[in-house]
């Protein structure tokens, strides 16, 4: 088990999860990875480590550079498990080792294993001199915890950011452009639309940051490492946190009888003469988290669901539950659906659009039973007037 120098004297010695496929409530079909960083000077640190069971990987590759009897420093990004999971056993083999972390981190590790270890504590803008090498901390809470923070080596023009700009991919490779821009920008929209996005501000500021500090590689804590294709990462990173999207429409929909289908087909008709490219999601097909990033770049939002108990099908109501914590604004919304008796369903989704803050220019389309010719030509002409507005 091989380490990887990314930098002279700075090496990926993380783990490979290849079987993960289910992380945080959304589907992870290419695996992931848990970065972690080891910076060789006069003084030897460790950036962060692994989920438990990737220890021993670990454990061999920092051993293939340096006795971790000789690890100084512990940097601590960010205390949730799938990063420092490791840190007990890291300490059992690296007793010396002084966990650097935030406030926030130090209180986080505290509750989570319930140790005495020696802390070295903080602050944006402190600094860890190595030796020929300095470790700057800035930290970027809600990005995605209040205990974030990220390592900056200003000698080596390297970021380490933790959970920010990374991807769940189990790979080979380590770089960017080994893999390719296509299949990793893939993964880092769909990792920040299932994980990032409700702190568009946070991320804002960090970028901000970012901008000002000389950066020739970004190494996050999931994923590939960024070098050939910082400028598009950074780019990108910027419109989603600025919530910013194209002219496409989304429908997603659930259906008892084909009749909620029937209305969604022609909304997508409708969409599509007024020029507007759409995607149509079948909950009962798709996952909720492939759907957040068709979320992350649709203007328009098309919810449908049938009437079920006097309330939606529980299928939209989750995704609904889900979209709701992910917060994305900006959005033009709408609600249809059919129903037999009561018709709460509908009403039900367009209430949580509202909700968000969302545009609603068209009223909801809630037809009863089976929707007839005349009925499916009004909703054909809602898509299209919603297609006109965005």
């Amino acid at each position: 088990m091989k380490p990887v120098e990314i930098k002279p004297n700075i090496y990926w010695v993380g783990g490979i999860d290849w079987d993960l496929r289910y992380f945080h409530g959304y589907l992870t079909p290419r695996g992931t990875t848990y970065n972690a960083y080891l910076i060789v000077d006069e003084k030897i640190a460790l950036v962060d480590t692994v989920k438990h069971y990737l220890f021993d990987e670990m454990l061999s590759r920092i051993r293939e550079i340096v006795d971790t009897t000789r690890i100084d420093y512990l940097v601590v990004n960010h205390v949730e498990m799938d990063h420092s999971g490791s840190i007990p056993k890291v300490m059992e083999v690296a007793p010396q080792a002084r966990i650097v972390t935030s406030n926030k981190g130090k209180k986080g590790l505290e509750r989570h294993y319930k140790k005495d270890w020696d802390y070295l504590i903080v602050n944006s803008g402190d600094e860890v001199n190595l030796g020929s090498r300095t470790l700057k901390f800035v930290h970027t809470p809600m990005v995605h915890w209040p205990d974030s923070m990220v390592t900056y080596i200003p000698e080596d023009k390297l970021l380490l950011p933790n959970d920010a700009f990374g991807q769940h991919i189990a790979s080979a490779v380590r770089f960017d452009d080994e893999l390719g821009w296509d299949i990793i920008h893939e993964e880092a929209a769909k990792y920040y639309a299932n994980i990032v996005l409700p702190y568009g501000d946070q991320v804002n500021k960090a970028l901000d940051v970012v901008s000002q500090l000389p950066v020739e590689m970004i190494a996050p804590s999931h994923g590939l490492i960024w070098r050939s294709y910082l400028p598009e990462i950074l780019r990108v990173y910027r419109r989603w946190a600025n919530h910013e999207t194209e002219k496409k429409a989304l429908i997603v929909y659930d259906t008892m009888w084909g009749s909620t289908k029937k209305i969604a087909l022609v909304l997508q008709d409708g969409l599509e003469q007024a020029g507007i490219p759409v995607t149509t999601r079948f909950l009962q097909t798709s996952h909720i988290s492939e759907i957040m990033l068709d979320v992350l770049i649709s203007k328009a939002i098309l919810i449908g669901t049938p009437t079920l108990n006097n309330g939606m099908l529980p299928s939209v109501s989750a995704f609904l539950t889900y979209l709701k914590g992910l917060r994305p604004k900006k959005r033009v919304g709408f609600a249809f659906g059919s129903y037999g008796w009561g018709g709460q369903g509908a009403k039900e989704v367009a209430a949580v659009i509202k909700e968000m803050g969302w545009e609603m220019p068209e009223n909801i389309v809630n037809f009863q039973y089976i929707p007839d010719d005349q009925e499916l030509q009004l909703a054909r002409e809602a898509g299209k007037k919603l297609g006109e507005a965005i």
